[in-house]
């Protein structure tokens, strides 16, 4: 069930007991409460690597029912990457991908990783071998919202370079959730959530992010990872404008304090993808499992106003 890495992590933490037994809700089918839940909706973060063996995290799009369980072996997606994001020429093709869908509003996320091919002119067709759903912790609560019917509509578009402005520094210090995707080392890809408070996640340079790693179910499938291969893809959504920042990089685990992990990563190449979706969503209702501020693990009252 688990790599070397993973198993590293889980006896560094204790976790081994706890991981075994989480780890059985892992299977290879998507059941049906699982295919019911993916028909529901709206989001699609899947994170794969690109030519150059760097990894990254983007988002897909649409109607409720973009994504759905085809048969229990297979997840049909009527989305593919738009010009200018780094996955797209990627999954043109068969890739390894690890993907999650996030139902925001009522805090629930599951992972599907496995292989993906194209379907169709703008789709994509993903075998599953890894599925499994996520506790509802760090998850802040929003609704989506389609764009109005006569609302301008803006075609996606991208920039790039190799370290974060100063304005996308604000807009990382300022984020209270990301996705993170990591590769095993069979080039399997997982993509995964991250949640709390503003500020959870620092930029202390243009080219360096840090962020600690909060309690989770104790397979450290992103942390294991890590032990072996230092690289990383990070997905910052814009809740309000649906744009995305995308981060490509190497991370490492300072485990100084093996029970409050810290990751530092070197960033390599970032993408601002503006209008990369139609959707915008309502403002945040922080989970009750965020840690305050400044502290780890240690669960916190909202912000006044949150």
């Amino acid at each position: 069930m688990w790599h070397a890495g993973e198993r590293a992590v889980q006896a560094r933490t204790g976790q081994q007991e706890r991981a075994d037994h989480t780890g059985r809700s892992i299977g290879r089918t998507v059941p049906p409460v699982a295919a019911e839940f993916l028909t529901a909706r709206r989001t699609l973060v899947v994170g794969a690597a690109d030519a150059e063996g760097r990894l990254w995290a983007t988002q897909l799009a649409g109607p409720a029912g973009f994504v759905r369980a085809a048969d229990p072996h297979t997840l049909a997606v009527a989305a593919r990457p738009a010009p200018g994001d780094p996955l797209a020429g990627v999954l043109a093709g068969p890739a390894e991908v690890g993907t999650i869908a996030l139902d925001a509003a009522g805090r629930r996320r599951m992972r599907v990783n496995g292989r993906s091919v194209p379907d169709g002119p703008g789709g994509l067709r993903i075998t599953a071998d890894q599925v499994y759903a996520n506790c509802p912790k760090y998850i802040q609560r929003r609704t989506p919202a389609d764009a109005p019917a006569d609302a301008p509509t803006a075609a996606p578009s991208a920039t790039s370079a190799d370290r974060l402005t100063l304005r996308q520094q604000l807009a990382v210090a300022n984020a209270d959730t990301f996705f993170v995707a990591t590769a095993g080392p069979d080039g399997r890809v997982d993509a995964s959530h991250r949640g709390g408070f503003p500020g959870f996640v620092e930029a202390t340079a243009p080219d360096r992010l840090r962020w600690p790693e909060y309690p989770g179910n104790s397979m450290f499938m992103t942390l294991g990872n890590l032990e072996l291969s230092p690289a990383t893809g990070l997905l910052f959504p814009d809740w309000e404008t649906g744009g995305a920042l995308l981060v490509s990089g190497r991370a490492v685990v300072d485990w100084s304090d093996p029970a409050a992990p810290v990751v530092a990563c070197t960033v390599l190449r970032v993408v601002e993808l503006a209008h990369a979706t139609a959707l915008t969503w309502t403002d945040p209702e922080y989970s009750p499992a965020n840690p305050a501020p400044g502290r780890r693990g240690t669960p916190a009252a909202a912000p006044p106003g949150a």
